[in-house]
Protein backbone atom coordinates (compact mmCIF):
# COMPACT_ATOMS: atom_id res chain seq x y z
CA UNK A 1 0.00 0.00 0.00
CA UNK A 2 1.29 3.45 -0.91
CA UNK A 3 2.86 5.69 1.70
CA UNK A 4 2.46 8.82 -0.41
CA UNK A 5 0.29 11.50 1.22
CA UNK A 6 -3.40 11.04 0.51
CA UNK A 7 -3.87 14.73 1.36
CA UNK A 8 -1.54 17.73 1.07
CA UNK A 9 -2.52 21.17 2.35
CA UNK A 10 -0.28 24.12 1.46
CA UNK A 11 -0.46 27.66 2.84
CA UNK A 12 -4.21 27.54 3.39
CA UNK A 13 -5.86 30.75 4.55
CA UNK A 14 -9.50 31.68 5.07
CA UNK A 15 -10.99 35.15 5.44
CA UNK A 16 -14.74 35.60 5.91
CA UNK A 17 -16.01 38.96 4.59
CA UNK A 18 -17.55 41.29 7.16
CA UNK A 19 -18.05 45.02 7.74
CA UNK A 20 -14.65 45.33 9.46
CA UNK A 21 -12.53 44.23 6.53
CA UNK A 22 -12.86 40.48 6.99
CA UNK A 23 -12.64 37.86 9.73
CA UNK A 24 -9.33 36.02 9.36
CA UNK A 25 -10.13 32.44 10.44
CA UNK A 26 -7.08 30.45 9.26
CA UNK A 27 -3.61 31.58 8.23
CA UNK A 28 -0.87 29.71 6.35
CA UNK A 29 -1.94 26.16 7.26
CA UNK A 30 0.26 23.42 5.78
CA UNK A 31 0.30 19.70 6.58
CA UNK A 32 0.14 16.25 5.00
CA UNK A 33 -1.87 13.14 5.83
CA UNK A 34 -0.76 9.68 4.71
CA UNK A 35 -2.98 6.63 4.27
CA UNK A 36 -4.13 5.24 7.66
CA UNK A 37 -2.99 8.35 9.57
CA UNK A 38 -5.13 9.44 12.51
CA UNK A 39 -4.59 13.18 12.95
CA UNK A 40 -6.24 15.36 15.59
CA UNK A 41 -6.48 19.15 15.42
CA UNK A 42 -6.53 20.64 18.90
CA UNK A 43 -7.12 24.25 19.82
CA UNK A 44 -9.28 26.82 21.55
CA UNK A 45 -12.74 27.81 20.37
CA UNK A 46 -12.56 30.08 17.36
CA UNK A 47 -9.21 28.76 16.14
CA UNK A 48 -10.69 27.56 12.83
CA UNK A 49 -10.77 23.81 13.43
CA UNK A 50 -14.27 23.26 12.06
CA UNK A 51 -13.62 25.70 9.21
CA UNK A 52 -10.65 23.58 8.19
CA UNK A 53 -12.73 20.39 8.16
CA UNK A 54 -15.43 22.04 6.07
CA UNK A 55 -12.84 23.11 3.53
CA UNK A 56 -11.44 19.57 3.34
CA UNK A 57 -15.00 18.31 2.80
CA UNK A 58 -15.50 20.89 0.00
CA UNK A 59 -18.26 22.60 1.96
CA UNK A 60 -16.27 25.86 1.97
CA UNK A 61 -13.66 27.33 -0.35
CA UNK A 62 -10.36 28.68 0.99
CA UNK A 63 -9.36 32.28 0.37
CA UNK A 64 -5.80 31.24 -0.47
CA UNK A 65 -3.67 28.12 -0.60
CA UNK A 66 -3.89 24.68 -2.15
CA UNK A 67 -5.36 21.29 -1.30
CA UNK A 68 -3.92 18.34 -3.20
CA UNK A 69 -4.95 14.70 -3.24
CA UNK A 70 -3.12 11.50 -4.13
CA UNK A 71 -2.85 11.11 -7.93
CA UNK A 72 -4.81 14.39 -8.20
CA UNK A 73 -8.01 12.46 -7.56
CA UNK A 74 -10.34 13.70 -4.86
CA UNK A 75 -10.90 10.90 -2.35
CA UNK A 76 -14.23 9.62 -1.14
CA UNK A 77 -14.94 11.56 2.05
CA UNK A 78 -17.13 10.69 5.03
CA UNK A 79 -17.95 13.28 7.69
CA UNK A 80 -19.37 13.08 11.21
CA UNK A 81 -20.57 16.27 12.89
CA UNK A 82 -20.93 17.27 16.55
CA UNK A 83 -24.57 16.19 16.43
CA UNK A 84 -25.54 12.88 14.87
CA UNK A 85 -28.08 14.56 12.54
CA UNK A 86 -30.10 11.37 12.14
CA UNK A 87 -33.40 11.44 10.31
CA UNK A 88 -36.01 10.80 13.02
CA UNK A 89 -38.42 9.08 10.63
CA UNK A 90 -35.84 6.49 9.56
CA UNK A 91 -34.71 3.48 11.59
CA UNK A 92 -31.08 2.77 12.45
CA UNK A 93 -30.85 0.49 9.41
CA UNK A 94 -32.40 3.08 7.10
CA UNK A 95 -30.30 5.98 8.42
CA UNK A 96 -27.08 4.09 7.78
CA UNK A 97 -28.31 2.83 4.42
CA UNK A 98 -29.22 6.28 3.08
CA UNK A 99 -25.93 7.03 1.24
CA UNK A 100 -26.21 3.73 -0.62
CA UNK A 101 -29.79 4.53 -1.62
CA UNK A 102 -28.63 7.88 -2.99
CA UNK A 103 -25.92 6.08 -4.96
CA UNK A 104 -28.51 3.74 -6.49
CA UNK A 105 -27.25 0.55 -4.84
CA UNK A 106 -29.86 -2.21 -5.04
CA UNK A 107 -31.74 -3.04 -1.85
CA UNK A 108 -30.23 -6.49 -1.25
CA UNK A 109 -26.63 -5.28 -1.49
CA UNK A 110 -27.44 -2.11 0.43
CA UNK A 111 -28.93 -4.03 3.35
CA UNK A 112 -26.01 -6.45 3.39
CA UNK A 113 -23.44 -3.63 3.53
CA UNK A 114 -25.49 -1.80 6.13
CA UNK A 115 -25.61 -4.89 8.34
CA UNK A 116 -21.81 -5.08 8.13
CA UNK A 117 -21.60 -1.50 9.41
CA UNK A 118 -24.09 -2.23 12.18
CA UNK A 119 -21.95 -5.18 13.25
CA UNK A 120 -18.80 -3.02 13.08
CA UNK A 121 -20.13 -0.30 15.38
CA UNK A 122 -21.73 -2.73 17.82
CA UNK A 123 -25.41 -1.98 17.22
CA UNK A 124 -26.63 -5.52 16.61
CA UNK A 125 -30.23 -5.81 17.68
CA UNK A 126 -30.95 -2.11 17.15
CA UNK A 127 -31.49 -2.26 13.39
CA UNK A 128 -35.17 -1.32 13.66
CA UNK A 129 -34.80 1.20 16.50
CA UNK A 130 -35.73 4.85 16.04
CA UNK A 131 -33.27 7.68 16.74
CA UNK A 132 -35.44 8.90 19.65
CA UNK A 133 -34.82 5.59 21.43
CA UNK A 134 -31.01 5.77 21.19
CA UNK A 135 -28.54 7.15 23.71
CA UNK A 136 -26.17 9.89 22.56
CA UNK A 137 -23.32 7.42 22.16
CA UNK A 138 -25.45 5.02 20.14
CA UNK A 139 -26.64 7.83 17.88
CA UNK A 140 -23.04 8.81 17.16
CA UNK A 141 -22.24 5.17 16.34
CA UNK A 142 -25.01 5.33 13.74
CA UNK A 143 -23.50 8.55 12.37
CA UNK A 144 -20.05 6.95 12.15
CA UNK A 145 -21.47 3.89 10.41
CA UNK A 146 -23.32 6.12 7.95
CA UNK A 147 -20.08 8.01 7.20
CA UNK A 148 -18.21 4.73 6.60
CA UNK A 149 -20.90 2.98 4.53
CA UNK A 150 -19.49 4.07 1.16
CA UNK A 151 -15.95 3.03 2.18
CA UNK A 152 -14.42 6.53 2.20
CA UNK A 153 -10.70 7.17 1.80
CA UNK A 154 -10.83 10.05 4.28
CA UNK A 155 -12.99 10.30 7.42
CA UNK A 156 -13.53 13.78 8.91
CA UNK A 157 -14.76 14.04 12.51
CA UNK A 158 -15.93 17.36 13.93
CA UNK A 159 -15.91 16.90 17.72
CA UNK A 160 -18.24 13.91 17.43
CA UNK A 161 -18.30 13.24 21.18
CA UNK A 162 -18.52 16.83 22.46
CA UNK A 163 -22.17 16.55 23.48
CA UNK A 164 -21.73 13.30 25.42
CA UNK A 165 -21.19 12.93 29.16
CA UNK A 166 -17.64 12.21 30.31
CA UNK A 167 -18.07 8.46 30.85
CA UNK A 168 -19.83 7.90 27.52
CA UNK A 169 -17.22 10.01 25.73
CA UNK A 170 -14.40 7.85 27.10
CA UNK A 171 -16.20 4.67 26.05
CA UNK A 172 -16.58 6.13 22.57
CA UNK A 173 -12.82 6.72 22.39
CA UNK A 174 -12.39 2.99 22.77
CA UNK A 175 -15.08 2.30 20.18
CA UNK A 176 -13.61 4.73 17.65
CA UNK A 177 -10.14 3.30 18.18
CA UNK A 178 -11.48 -0.21 17.59
CA UNK A 179 -13.31 0.87 14.43
CA UNK A 180 -10.21 2.64 13.13
CA UNK A 181 -8.11 -0.49 13.70
CA UNK A 182 -10.70 -2.56 11.84
CA UNK A 183 -11.03 -0.25 8.83
CA UNK A 184 -7.65 1.57 8.80
CA UNK A 185 -9.06 4.76 7.32
CA UNK A 186 -7.26 8.07 7.17
CA UNK A 187 -8.93 10.18 9.87
CA UNK A 188 -8.78 13.90 10.59
CA UNK A 189 -10.57 14.87 13.78
CA UNK A 190 -11.00 18.16 15.63
CA UNK A 191 -11.35 18.30 19.39
CA UNK A 192 -10.97 20.51 22.46
CA UNK A 193 -9.79 17.58 24.58
CA UNK A 194 -6.09 16.91 25.15
CA UNK A 195 -6.77 13.42 26.50
CA UNK A 196 -9.04 12.57 23.58
CA UNK A 197 -6.45 13.66 21.03
CA UNK A 198 -3.63 11.70 22.67
CA UNK A 199 -5.70 8.55 23.14
CA UNK A 200 -6.81 8.45 19.50
CA UNK A 201 -4.22 10.11 17.28
CA UNK A 202 -0.87 9.40 15.67
CA UNK A 203 -0.26 13.15 15.44
CA UNK A 204 -1.77 16.15 17.17
CA UNK A 205 -1.62 19.55 15.48
CA UNK A 206 -2.25 22.48 17.82
CA UNK A 207 -3.85 25.63 16.40
CA UNK A 208 -3.40 29.11 17.82
CA UNK A 209 -6.15 31.59 18.58
CA UNK A 210 -7.72 33.19 15.51
CA UNK A 211 -6.39 33.39 12.91
CA UNK A 212 -5.55 29.74 13.41
CA UNK A 213 -1.96 28.77 12.66
CA UNK A 214 -0.21 25.48 13.40
CA UNK A 215 1.81 26.07 16.56
CA UNK A 216 2.83 22.46 17.25
CA UNK A 217 2.86 19.21 15.27
CA UNK A 218 3.30 16.51 17.91
CA UNK A 219 3.94 12.87 17.09
CA UNK A 220 2.06 10.62 19.52
CA UNK A 221 4.50 7.79 20.09
CA UNK A 222 2.23 5.72 22.30
CA UNK A 223 1.87 2.01 21.51
CA UNK A 224 -1.25 0.65 19.83
CA UNK A 225 -3.73 -0.77 20.56
CA UNK A 226 -4.37 1.66 23.43
CA UNK A 227 -6.45 0.95 26.50
CA UNK A 228 -7.63 3.19 29.29
CA UNK A 229 -4.57 2.50 31.47
CA UNK A 230 -2.30 4.31 29.02
CA UNK A 231 -3.75 7.65 30.15
CA UNK A 232 -2.12 7.18 33.55
CA UNK A 233 1.41 6.52 32.29
CA UNK A 234 4.23 9.06 32.74
CA UNK A 235 4.75 9.39 28.98
CA UNK A 236 1.09 10.18 28.37
CA UNK A 237 1.38 12.89 31.02
CA UNK A 238 4.52 14.27 29.38
CA UNK A 239 2.79 14.53 26.00
CA UNK A 240 -0.26 16.13 27.62
CA UNK A 241 1.95 18.82 29.20
CA UNK A 242 3.47 19.64 25.81
CA UNK A 243 0.02 20.09 24.31
CA UNK A 244 -1.23 22.16 27.25
CA UNK A 245 1.81 24.46 27.04
CA UNK A 246 1.25 24.92 23.30
CA UNK A 247 -2.41 25.83 23.82
CA UNK A 248 -1.69 28.24 26.65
Amino acid sequence: MTTEPILTVKKLSVVFPDSNGGLHALDDISFEASPRDFICFLGPSGSGKTTLLRILASLLKPTAGEIGFLHNQKPQIGMVFQQSNLMPWRSVMDNIKLPLELDGVDEVNARGKTQEMIDLVGLNGFEDSWPRDLSGGMAQRVAIARALIHDPDLLLLDEPFASLDAMTRERMWMELSRIWHARQKTVIMVTHSINESLFLADRVLVLTQRPGQIKLDLKVDLPRPRNDDIRYTPHFGKLARKLREAIE
